[in-house]
């Protein structure tokens, strides 16, 4: 009988998340009645795992979301139009055609699920229920706060450019059928993204859960999200937390290169755990970066590397990141495409039968060491020494490269570095665009026109943001006097 009702609660938690999907348009609501699967921690937490599944959708997690900011961040180029995903490289997205919606409705699906939790256990708590909710809350009010994070990054301004603009609903509650709710301001949305992870923190386990949110992996985003407040003193707190405190440690040299085809590793503060059955094949993000019909005859060759990474990861040809890199159809020579997601260059995968589905690494700790030395040399009161050697601790997987001193650090250097540390894990474009940085793309490569946006963008330009969707709009009326400029 016990295991009828695991595997009752399973399916009652997969269709509460799947199947809302096709409506969530028309604003979040509650899509199946969880208050009868939901009794027990190990209850919450089985329901807390089918949403882990779901942040593996190619329309987050598992493709979009690190596509996103590769094609667009100028360290990728496509050999040829039409192949598919390329309307994110020439961000060719209308309100009606391109529009990349599954970001929001997929965004919004995930956030009902995780208050239809919340909303139990603060049920169960209030009825006097004896059991210790708090990791699981922890964990709904990080991911929460995420949700929110990347949300408002896609639909509204950068925060230091303007946080009275439009972001996006604010909703924490399981709303009613008929709801339409409206956008809230990029300001009110970073202020409850710290809100849930400020609550979270304290509840969580400081133990390493591969698979799941820790206290760490809520401390590595706040990190992240004051880096993009430009409030670096508190993005430098929050690192450095996680690097002298946490139980994570870089790789040596000689071990980065196999660490992509280990399941867990030292460096993964957060990864989502992908099962053979989930590897999405040339869907996934091995698929996705793989070279043309290498790792399956259905690859399409989607992207490669620029000329303008290939240049920057060219400084010293010893550089240890080169070991993921193999390469492109245009050339062997040529190694434009980047293996992490297949585990390496021989398509070794993670130990799972399909080598497509490796773990997805969300936050390493590597980040953590590039946000403080940016934070260093950023804060009010810069501490350029700092800033280098936390640099340096990355910067030496390039061997050949002087090491950055006190004198020679400068933002750009960082940022570079960050480019080259995280190719293909959906970086590059959000630092450019929080920086108030040119993007330059390599249009050149193949003579490949594009016709939507220049050689150049900056966030000047609207079609740094996504629009709000037609079918959104056509659920929700008033929402159409919030569209953002542009469209």
């Amino acid at each position: 009988m016990k295991n009828i009702k695991i595997i009752l609660i399973a399916v009652l938690g997969i269709f509460a998340i799947s199947s809302c999907e096709d409506f969530l348009d028309k604003k979040p609501t509650n899509a199946a009645d969880s208050a009868e699967a939901i009794k027990s921690v190990d209850d919450a937490e089985l329901f807390m795992k089918a949403i882990s599944s779901k942040m593996l959708s190619t329309s987050y997690l598992g493709q979009q979301m690190h596509l996103y900011a590769d094609a667009k961040g100028g360290d990728l180029t496509i050999q040829s139009a039409g192949r598919g995903y390329d309307a994110l490289y020439s961000f060719n997205h209308t309100v009606s055609s391109g529009t990349y919606s599954s970001f929001w409705t997929q965004g919004f699906n995930i956030i009902l699920q995780l208050n239809t939790l919340l909303t139990n256990i603060e049920t169960l708590e209030a009825a006097g229920t004896t059991e210790d909710f708090d990791n699981v809350k922890g964990q709904v009010l990080t991911l929460r706060g995420m949700l929110y994070f990347d949300l408002v990054r896609l639909y509204g301004e950068p925060y230091n450019e303007d946080k009275s603009a439009w972001g996006v609903p604010n909703i924490t509650t399981v709303l009613s059928a008929d709801a339409r709710e409206l956008r809230a301001t990029v300001q009110e949305n970073y202020t409850q993204i710290l809100t849930d992870l400020k609550a979270g923190e304290p509840l969580l386990t400081k133990n390493v859960t591969h698979g799941f949110v820790n206290y760490w992996a809520n401390k590595a985003l706040q990190a992240r999200v004051y880096l993009h407040m430009d409030d670096f003193d508190n993005a430098l707190a929050a690192a450095k937390d996680v690097i002298e405190n946490g139980p994570y440690d870089l790789y040596e040299n000689d071990e980065w290169v196999a660490s992509w085809a280990t399941k867990t590793g030292k460096e993964s503060i957060f990864q989502l755990t992908v099962l053979a059955t989930e590897g999405g094949g040339s869907t996934a993000l091995g698929g996705i970066y793989s070279r043309r019909a290498h790792y399956s005859s259905s690859i399409g060759g989607y992207y490669m590397a620029s000329e303008y990474f290939l240049e920057r990861l060219g400084e010293d040809p010893d550089d240890v990141r080169w070991g993921i890199m193999t390469h492109d159809e245009t050339s062997e020579d040529r190694l434009g495409c980047c293996y992490k997601y297949l585990g390496s260059v021989d398509m070794s995968g993670d130990g799972e039968a399909d080598a497509a589905a490796c773990n997805v690494k969300v936050i390493r700790l590597s980040e953590m060491y590039l946000i403080a030395s940016e934070a260093a040399l950023r804060k009010s009161s810069a501490d350029e020494a700092a800033a280098a050697d936390y640099l340096n601790a990355i910067r030496k997987r390039s061997p050949n490269l002087a090491p950055a001193t006190e004198a020679t650090i400068t933002l750009d250097m960082i940022l570079d570095e960050k480019s080259k540390e995280f190719l293909c894990e959906g970086q590059r474009f959000w630092d450019l665009i929080r920086c108030n940085k040119t993007i330059e793309f390599n249009d050149d490569w193949q003579g490949v026109p594009i016709q939507r946006r220049g050689k150049t963008i900056d966030r000047t330009s609207h079609l740094t943001i996504l629009p709000i969707f037609q079918s959104e709009i056509n659920a929700n009326p008033d929402i159409a006097a919030q569209q953002n400029p542009g469209y």
